[in-house]
């Protein structure tokens, strides 16, 4: 028992100080690619962008560049404080097209008591937060075209 214990320590060990050193030679070791930080992004870098730019005002949860999904969190105007809204952004390809968007909307109401129900979104909510993504889109896209 004592002997695996002790090969597990080393192995492990062993493991930590070789990802230190950057890999194995022969095996795609190394030290990293600078343009591969760039390109790490698993969707369209514009759209991420322009997502990112476009529900700037409302409160970030979570996002995920690989997996293309961006969470933001309940948003309240202050113009109207008994109703909130969060969103949900999904990335669905590294092309830029109308296609590879798709965003969810959630509403809550506060009723009488004070407690937040469930509401319907206008049915143009969602396809009007796409349209504002995709056109600040390409926006960035024919910016950096110069």
């Amino acid at each position: 028992m004592v002997l695996v214990r002790g090969a597990a320590v080393a192995l492990i060990a062993s493991g930590l100080m070789l990802g230190g050193c950057g890999g194995l030679p022969g095996m795609g070791g190394g030290r990293p690619d600078p343009t591969a930080a760039q390109a790490g992004i698993g969707v369209n870098a514009f759209l991420w962008r322009a997502t990112l730019d476009t529900l700037s005002f409302m409160p970030l949860a979570s996002a995920d560049p690989w997996g293309g999904v961006v969470n933001y969190d309940w948003y309240t105007d202050p113009r109207t404080p008994n109703e909130r809204f969060k969103a949900t952004v999904f990335i669905l390809d590294t092309r830029l097209r109308a296609d590879a968007l798709n965003v969810t909307v959630t509403k809550e109401v506060r009723d009488e008591t004070g407690a937040w129900i469930g509401a319907p979104v206008a049915a143009q909510t969602e396809t009007d937060l796409e349209n504002a993504i995709l056109t600040k889109a390409r926006q960035l896209n024919l910016s950096t075209a110069r």
